[in-house]
């Protein structure tokens, strides 16, 4: 493998995060003349090219792009990166030092996947997490897997790199552009402001499946994920949870034709006897993510969406 590209999208950055994911950079065993870095400002209230040096890496530079959304942030990344491997770095990811020499190992080694990522995502939280936080943790992108796992198929979800140190092959960067003019729900897609929208991540590997390729998650490749104490409250997991399901529950649809039932009598009767058994917090959780169901099935009305036809998904790289 060639030339790398690590690609950081962030809006309004925790200075202290960024400093530490600018030191796990600084301190990556690839050498610097084998990666360019480019932060992508994504309208962020401060310019971030006025305050942040990039002096110590000769092949770093400041991109703004002012139209929000993680998605628009990355788009501009693709666009403005010249690497045949694309490294998304989130601005609270502390990359392994070794994580870009194995990235472009692996990438070499596995020509059939055309995304990857890491297989080891360990937290470190700035205030511990409220113990009824627990079995939703996952959601802030935490893994960990013993062994290399991957796939083709796009309901593999237990394979499918996330957005944390993902690895994106050039060819498969520029499908998932193609891919999303078909799919024309970029609004839905990842965090933009106060909305938490999610699949994006997805979406890569469906273009590396479209493409004839695969995707996978690799234990080699370790991140320590920082997260902040305001993400680790009941109100923030609610959000999350019913932006998921609106995301999720949309891209499902486009994806293989089938939409969530929407909630009747007999769901809230489900909900009620949850609550008796798991407390209230476990309720109002499996209460919003119907709510965000319900709201994709309106959207999906609303908007007359079609699941991707087989003779697009066929064509939709010509």
């Amino acid at each position: 493998m060639s030339d790398i590209s690590v690609v950081i999208c962030t809006h309004n950055p925790r200075p202290g995060y960024l400093r530490r994911v600018f030191g796990a950079l600084q301190a990556q065993t690839l050498a610097r003349e084998r990666w360019e870095l480019l932060i992508i400002d994504n309208a962020s209230t401060e310019r971030l090219a006025d305050t942040w040096d990039l002096s110590w890496h000769s092949r770093a530079r400041h991109v703004r792009e002012d139209e929000p959304g993680l998605t628009q942030a990355r788009l501009r990344g693709i666009k403005e990166s010249k690497g045949d491997l694309l490294v998304f770095v989130d601005d609270d990811n502390v990359l392994a030092p070794d994580f870009l020499e194995k990235a472009g190992a692996l990438a070499a080694d596995h020509p059939y996947l055309g995304v990857f990522g890491a297989g080891i995502l360990e937290p470190e939280f700035e205030v511990p997490p409220p113990p009824e936080l627990g079995p939703h943790l996952q959601m802030l992108a935490l893994r960990w897997v013993p062994t290399a796992r991957w796939s083709n198929n796009t309901e593999d979800f237990e394979c499918t790199p996330w957005g944390a140190g993902l690895c994106v092959k050039r060819r498969v960067a520029e499908d998932y552009r193609k891919l999303l003019d078909q799919l024309n729900v970029t609004e839905l897609l990842d965090r933009q402001g106060e909305r938490l929208y999610a699949g994006g991540d997805d979406v890569f590997s469906w273009a590396s499946v479209l493409g004839g390729q695969g995707f996978g998650v690799f234990p080699e490749l370790r991140i320590t994920h920082l997260i902040s104490a305001g993400r680790l409250t009941r109100r923030y997991f609610l959000r999350l949870i019913h932006d998921h399901s609106f995301s999720h529950g949309v891209l499902s649809y486009l994806r293989v034709g089938m939409q969530a039932r929407r909630v009747g009598l007999y769901q809230y009767v489900r909900l009620l006897i949850h609550g008796i058994k798991h407390g209230r917090f476990s309720m109002s959780c499996q209460w919003v993510a119907s709510r965000g169901r319900n709201r994709a099935k309106r959207f999906i009305s609303d908007h007359r969406l079609q699941p991707l036809q087989s003779s697009a998904r066929a064509s939709f790289l010509r």
